[in-house]
């Protein structure tokens, strides 16, 4: 009878170790199902533009606000433009004046023309009176010299022709350089992205390399990962993994690709939690993908290659 008993005992016993047995196998290929670890951890960021004044002067307008989505080419800003457009005024007035010597010499060359030919014909009625001993050699020689003295002046009439139209080129260029200045005063957003961080207010005084905001293209994302130097054998440039983040409860999987990494190691930053302690060297990854709206900026993410 006792012996019925014990082994009915050992039976139960067995039987108990085998469940206990099962529901572990069945926990442990749950948590390797559900619960694996990813390859690699970072955080989401962006790649940022920081958009600075290229002229000195008060911003007199600034429409730019965090988290608003901007156009390429979109007018946000007017830096004052008054000193410019009294120096464009300015040099009007001296091309102006500049051409009013033009239209004087040009004058000035008529009357010599005309006296040339008064001096040409002259000479042609002296030669002839020289012919029949009615005039002298002198005298026709002093029309000749008459002639080439007229001719020098105009000559050198005509190289203040060049040197004005220098003069005029030369103000042409100041007034080009001025309206690229005056272009520059009105700031344009240089390509579509959303703002980050404003770092300016209207009313300012700002300088040329002032950075007034920054800004980013929302839509392309990258996750920054730190991996082992085992890992880094594993991989390469233009690889195709999977990137996850916490979303309503559950991981959210988008596909990614590794476009950047580190040719350096350094020590895993505080943030990252590995496998490996955080004295470890490991090696910076960036993996690119595509923003579907859900994604922020610091989120953390995963990555399995």
């Amino acid at each position: 009878m006792h012996k019925i008993i014990k082994i009915e005992i050992l039976n139960m016993v067995t039987f108990r170790n085998i469940l206990l047995a099962g529901a572990f196998l069945a926990f442990i290929t749950s948590c390797s199902k559900n619960g694996e670890r990813a390859d690699a951890y970072g955080n989401f960021e962006v790649e940022e533009t920081t958009i600075s004044a290229q002229m000195a002067g008060e911003l007199l307008w600034f429409d730019v606000e965090e988290g608003v989505q901007l156009k390429a080419n979109q007018l946000i800003g007017v830096i004052d433009t008054t000193t410019l457009i009294i120096q464009k005024k300015e040099l009007f007035a001296n091309i102006k004046s500049v051409s009013v010597n033009k239209q004087s010499i040009a004058a000035e060359q008529k009357v010599m023309e005309a006296e040339l030919t008064n001096l040409k014909r002259e000479r042609n009625r002296v030669a002839r009176l020289v012919e029949s001993n009615a005039a002298t050699q002198k005298q026709l020689d002093d029309i000749e010299g008459g002639i080439n003295v007229l001719k020098s002046k105009m000559e050198a009439l005509k190289s203040q022709y060049v040197i004005i139209n220098a003069k005029i080129e030369a103000l042409d260029a100041k007034v080009h350089l001025i309206d690229e200045q005056l272009s520059k005063c009105h700031i344009r957003n240089p390509k579509d992205g959303m703002v980050l961080s404003k770092l300016a207010r209207a009313h300012e005084l700002v300088a040329p390399g002032k950075p007034l905001y920054k800004m980013a293209d929302m839509n392309k994302l990258y996750l920054k990962a730190y991996i082992s130097e085992t890992q880094l054998a594993t991989i390469k440039h233009n690889q195709q993994v999977t990137v996850s983040f916490d979303f309503n409860d559950t991981k959210k999987e988008i596909p990614g690709r590794i476009s950047w990494v580190s040719s350096e190691s350094e020590f895993t930053p505080k943030i990252i939690q590995t496998k490996k302690e955080r004295v470890n060297l490991v090696y910076a990854i960036k993996v690119a993908i595509e923003n579907d709206g859900f994604i922020k900026l610091g989120m953390p993410g995963e990555v399995n290659f």
